[in-house]
């Protein structure tokens, strides 16, 4: 006989319900020392994510501003500190979708998601971050002086380096939902021009400047994953085991 599914569906909601629980407990835990941890080191992880301003200054206008900017920043890298640890009891969650031989592939997972999610921030902070500081600090032009407060820019940089980090797990998406036969290579073939359209929707939404340049950073990644998640799923998506 083949490998089959483990019954994990025979038991109770409430269980169900139950191991969500302590999986998302864990997950905060897990979050708040490593935010607990990233605040201590506060001081260099700010001085890393101004570089990409140059000689711009920031500015504190509260009392309380430079605090809540570090707590902020804190929350922001604790989340990318604590990634194996969220991706684990994310994907160990969801395992049971998967087959008995195929549960050996959640360190593997977990290991994927956080290298793909590292490489979207990378990849944000690198290349898409200088040229849209760039073009909207220098949008001001002689006429204007911008005065840029710390929170604001953490707040604007924490969103970008999340928002293409989770953008770039469009593999894993694809493989875990491909695995369960919620989609397949024929839909994934049939649906790019709503992906084409969307993913540009999300790019011009998510990007803060308006010219096509910057916005196209985003867009042609995440068609390039797309594309990398239909090969993907046409090697190891659902296929129905014999008895």
């Amino acid at each position: 006989m083949t490998d089959t599914k483990k019954n994990n569906y025979s038991v109770p909601f409430l269980d169900h319900l139950e191991d969500l629980r302590w999986r998302l407990l864990k997950a905060v835990i897990s979050l708040i020392v490593a935010a607990g941890g990233c605040f201590y080191f506060a001081d260099y992880i700010v001085a890393f994510i101004i570089k990409p301003l140059g000689d711009t200054k920031l500015y504190v206008t509260e009392v309380t501003g430079s605090f809540y900017a570090y707590l902020k920043i804190s929350l922001i890298a604790g989340v990318m500190a604590a990634l194996p640890v969220i991706f684990y009891q994310l994907w160990s969650f969801v395992s049971p979708g998967l087959y008995r031989s195929e549960k050996i592939l959640v360190l593997p997972l977990v290991a994927v998601s956080t290298l793909l999610f590292l490489s979207g921030a990378a990849f944000c902070y690198y290349l898409v971050l200088p040229i849209a500081l760039s073009f909207l600090i220098g949008f001001s032009g002689d006429l204007l002086s911008p005065i840029i407060t710390v929170g604001s820019y953490i707040s604007f940089i924490g969103m970008l380096l999340l928002a293409f980090g989770f953008g770039f797990e469009i593999p894993v998406v694809a493989y875990f939902l491909g695995k369960i036969g919620i989609i397949s290579t024929k839909t994934l073939k049939k649906g790019r021009r709503y992906a084409i359209v969307l993913i540009l929707v999300f790019a011009a939404f998510l990007t803060p400047t308006p010219d096509v340049a910057t916005q196209l950073m985003l867009a042609v990644p995440l068609y390039i994953l797309y594309e990398i998640s239909i090969v993907i799923v046409h090697f190891t998506g659902y296929k129905p085991q014999k008895e």
